[in-house]
């Protein structure tokens, strides 16, 4: 019987293994040189074999069930320290009987040797993590020839990109399992989630899978009641649970996780029922909170990013400025007339009652205030305002009569290409919209009337009050890699598997998207029905 790759996909729920598989055993594929820079790689990563499984503790010997270990190794050893693998056979050894498919890389670096035949992929993972190898007839076993047999397993294998189908190298199938690692451990621990709309729930099981499982849908009460039993966290989505729930938490000693829609959406509004195709899933606050950290604030402020890292996101952020892509996707519309000689200045509305706004609009008392402030900081320039779409939909509150806008602005915009407009105008002003990210992006000047968490890092013109966390001065590659890279997950759209935002933005561009369900129909025609009636109450009172 044929090993299973060394570098193998995990079972992701749901998905078909055909779909997810990144390597595939071939017998007549001809063998790949695999130098010292890869092994490093994987043994950084932790990534090869079973890397996704439970992960139990305490054990200091590990052993292949079947594999005779003499009585001066078990010295000084209680039964449970012995953890014991199935798959060789019987064993003779007095100790803990593990579960298949446990994480190899967790149980090794805990040991103190590893008794396993030199092809075992526990051998394999001991040589890399200088953990001492014996056989089956009690010897120690070279790490050059554990090297040497890991070589022969990573090179005698076909590597897939599983997105695409095309054949990568494995380096290429090293950097996705490290990415689909990165995704399972930010789900580690998360036992309930609260809060979650039913039309996001088939995304969110995805986002928060762990590699064995995602956790169930529960009431706020039943899902903080369930955490605190298992000591695990409970993931909400905080504008759908009881605003006590954080400290009531807190109070008993059980972790958050706050779950939010992500930069770069699979498709239009969350408002309209689109599923999201990013989430971002925090544990310190969240990224719109400027009142206390956040994941996303710790990894611009600590975050060394190395030069790989860098280049990615800079190579990302070319990607995406050439493809036109926004946080509700690709756009459409005709660009309004600027006038020549004035300066201009783009000023964008958002939701008055949006989490964002509430915790990070720096005192700003929605759309009116903040647009008087636009003007009072830019006495003389020609102020066109952009309402958020979400509200220009009809969904969410914040609109603004004409009269009160053109009190303060020059004009109304609703359907210029947005980044366009944003790139042609001197400045752009926000108060903590997205918008303001995507113009750094694109190289624009942004001030910022609230505390988003791009502003404070030496990019923007701040007006709000520091929180005094922030002051590192970063690139916007920097930025980029934390804010695009680092802190969301995303789903392909396609395949339903976790991915970076490099497939996302892919997507994106060829327009490889889910369908417009029932729902998100009827939700746009609500949405178009409360625009209606909005703006005849605003005809009929003057």
């Amino acid at each position: 019987m044929t090993a299973a790759p060394f570098l193998r996909s995990p079972p992701f729920a749901g998905i078909a293994p055909s779909v997810a598989a990144i390597s595939v055993s071939d017998s007549d594929v001809a063998a790949e040189p695999v130098d010292d820079a890869l092994i490093a790689r994987i043994a950084q990563a932790r990534v090869g074999g079973d890397f996704w499984g439970d992960r139990p503790t305490g054990v200091r010997l590990l052993l292949r069930a079947g594999v005779p270990v003499s009585g001066h190794a078990l010295e000084g050893l209680l039964p449970q320290e012995i953890g014991i693998l199935p798959g060789g056979g019987a064993s003779a050894v007095q100790g803990r009987m593990l579960p298949a498919g446990c994480d190899p890389w967790a149980l090794v670096a805990q040991a103190r040797a590893v008794h396993a035949a030199p092809d075992d992929e526990l051998a394999l993972i001991a040589g890399l993590l200088d953990v001492p190898v014996f056989g089956a007839d009690g010897e120690p076993v070279d790490p050059a020839r554990l090297r040497a047999e890991l070589r022969t397993r990573i090179g005698a294998v076909r590597y897939r990109d599983c997105f695409t189908g095309a054949p990568v190298d494995a380096a290429q199938a090293v950097e996705q399992l490290a990415d689909w690692r990165r995704h399972m451990e930010g789900n580690r621990g998360i036992v309930a989630a609260s809060g979650m709309a039913f039309w996001k729930r088939e995304a969110i099981r995805h986002f928060l899978w762990d590699g064995r499982s995602a956790p169930p849908f529960l009431s706020a009460v039943r899902g903080m009641r369930r955490a605190r039993q298992q000591g695990g966290a409970l993931a909400i989505w905080p504008s759908r649970v009881p605003p006590t729930l954080p400290q009531d938490a807190a109070a008993q000693g059980v972790t958050v996780a706050r779950v939010e829609d992500g930069f770069l959406r699979s498709r239009g509004l969350g408002a309209a029922l689109h599923p999201p195709g990013s989430v971002v899933v925090d544990r310190s606050g969240i990224y719109y909170n400027a009142r206390r950290p956040s994941d996303l604030e710790s990894l611009l402020a600590n975050h060394e990013f190395p030069p790989a890292l860098v280049d990615r996101a800079r190579r990302l952020r070319t990607r995406i400025c050439a493809a036109g892509m926004t946080k509700y996707g690709p756009e459409a519309g005709e660009m309004i007339g600027l006038p020549k000689g004035r300066r201009t200045v783009l000023a964008v509305g958002q939701v008055d009652d949006d989490l964002s706004v509430r915790l990070g609009g720096g005192g700003v008392d929605g759309n009116l205030d903040f647009l008087a402030r636009v003007r009072r900081a830019e006495p003389d320039a020609w102020i066109v305002y952009r309402p958020h779409p979400d509200v220009q939909a009809g969904h969410r509150k914040g609109h603004l009569p004409d009269a009160a806008v053109l009190a303060h602005a020059d004009a109304i915009d609703t359907g210029a290409p947005l980044m366009e407009l944003v790139q042609t105008v001197d400045e752009v002003h926000v108060l903590s919209s997205l918008t303001g990210f995507e113009a750094l992006m694109r190289g624009r000047s942004v001030t910022v009337h609230g505390m988003p968490f791009y502003a404070g890092w030496g990019l923007t013109r701040d007006l709000a009050k520091s929180t005094g966390r922030r002051g590192r001065q970063l690139t916007v590659d920097q930025l980029v890699a934390a804010a695009l890279i680092l802190y969301p997950r995303y789903i392909d759209p396609v395949t339903r598997l976790p991915c970076g935002p490099e497939i996302m933005v892919d997507r994106l561009a060829n327009g490889s998207m889910p369908p417009v369900t029932f729902l998100i129909r009827l939700r746009m025609l609500q949405g178009k029905l409360r625009r209606f009636m909005t703006l005849s109450a605003e005809f009929l009172h003057g």
